[in-house]
């Protein structure tokens, strides 16, 4: 890896989790698919906004104003890293499980009986289980398969989706093997079909640039906290789609987008957070406006995630008796997440050697147990996880790969 390509020696100074030692040793963070480390721009946008603006929205005082100026910055902000037509189309709530279910049901009363929506066995359980309530309103709600091979039956999807399916519900990138799924592809099918849709782009947003106007989804998701923010769920919604939708909200609400999905008083200090974390992803890239800083930057950690994805892959494959779960790196769109079974022990005891040793890492199915479950891997424990973030540098990895070959021998 070329030092000038060594994206991690730029910013771990920035991340103080990163000074943590065990043992007189650095910890080393693969976690970051269930929620990356924070940088300190981070940590002090949100302790400024205590210190100095902490108060409610509209009222004609500084402390007020200030919060009105944070909301709307994050929504700007949000828009701009998605590549959305603006501020307008961006919503906030706890968390991405809380704005689906929310979106569901006032979906569900959008439709009749019978109309059918589309989900995957691939899926994160927070687009799969608020699709599967609308059964109880008669709508059918069927799944794509999942091959053996970690991708999606696309043969399969092409034979459930048809004149009467309404909505397409599916995830960008797998959190639990990586697998980054067709969504141009599918985009088509459900232009050919009148349906909607819906993305999961919790583990994609990380990762990949987005531009939800070139999708041209519906609705999509994602988490900042899975992309050096605090825990905020962030929806886009197409406009004029949510002004469409009678969603569950109280009558002093804004009854328009991007509001009136929004339930109660937001978490301003974590929205300033936001703003933050996407302001921190920006300033790693070049261009002329913050949009093009996004994509340049979100560019160069493709690639650099993706090396670093490729050694930890390779590195892991080829220990004895270890199985890397997934495509390979030869896939044209992969995550860097590497997830893997060891011949003759269950997940969490690799789990538990590797935490002695400073490396954290998870088992299990990471709510995407419907597909361990088709893999045959749930009583097995699920599988051990690996995840490239930006601040990950070669010598992590190979300290990984050494110490997950110390536990085999």
């Amino acid at each position: 890896m070329k030092p000038e390509n060594d994206i991690s020696k730029k910013i771990r100074s920035s991340f103080p989790s990163l000074q943590r030692e065990l043992n007189n040793r650095p910890i080393i963070y693969m976690d970051g698919p269930g929620g990356t480390q924070v940088p300190e721009q981070v940590v002090g946008a949100m302790n400024d906004y205590y210190y100095k603006s902490n108060a409610n929205r509209h009222g004609f005082f500084p402390s007020s104003e200030e919060t009105d100026e944070t909301i709307l910055s994050a929504r700007a902000n949000a828009s701009e890293f998605l590549g959305a037509e603006g501020s307008h189309t961006i919503s906030f709530g706890q968390n991405m499980t809380s704005l689906n279910y929310s979106l569901s049901k006032a979906i569900g009363r959008y439709l009749q009986p019978g109309e059918e929506v589309l989900i995957t066995q691939l899926d994160h359980e927070a687009n799969r289980a608020p699709w599967l309530s609308l059964r109880e309103l008669g709508i059918e709600v069927r799944e794509v398969n999942l091959l053996e091979s970690g991708k999606l039956d696309y043969e399969d999807f092409s034979d459930k989706i048809n004149d009467n399916t309404r909505l397409v519900a599916m995830g960008c990138a797998s959190n639990a093997i990586g697998t980054v799924n067709d969504m141009a592809w599918v985009r088509k099918k459900t232009y050919e079909y009148g349906a909607w849709m819906v993305l999961d782009a919790v583990h994609y947003a990380p990762h990949f640039s987005i531009d939800v106007q070139a999708i041209g989804c519906e609705f999509l998701f994602c988490s900042a906290y899975k992309f050096y923010g605090p825990h905020v769920g962030i929806m886009y919604s197409k406009p004029g789609i949510l002004d469409r939708l009678s969603t569950d909200s109280l009558r002093t609400q804004e009854q328009m987008a991007p509001y009136k999905i929004e339930t109660g008083t937001l978490n301003h200090a974590a929205l300033a957070g936001v703003s933050a974390a996407i302001d921190f992803i920006a300033s790693l890239g070049d261009g002329e406006d913050k949009r093009a800083k996004l994509v340049d930057a979100m560019s160069r950690l493709t690639s650099y995630e993706r090396e670093l994805g490729e050694k930890l892959y390779s590195g892991l494959n080829s220990i004895e008796d270890v199985k890397v779960i997934g495509e390979d790196f030869n896939s044209e769109m992969r995550a860097p997440t590497v997830s893997i079974l060891i011949e003759g022990f269950r997940a969490e005891e690799l789990c538990q050697f590797l935490g002695k040793e400073g490396i954290c890492a998870w088992d299990g199915h990471f709510y995407a147990v419907k597909a361990i479950e088709v893999l045959g891997l749930l009583e097995r424990g699920g599988v051990t996880r690996f995840g490239i973030s930006a601040y990950t540098n070669i010598k992590e990895v190979e300290q990984v790969v050494s110490k997950v070959s110390d536990f085999v021998s």
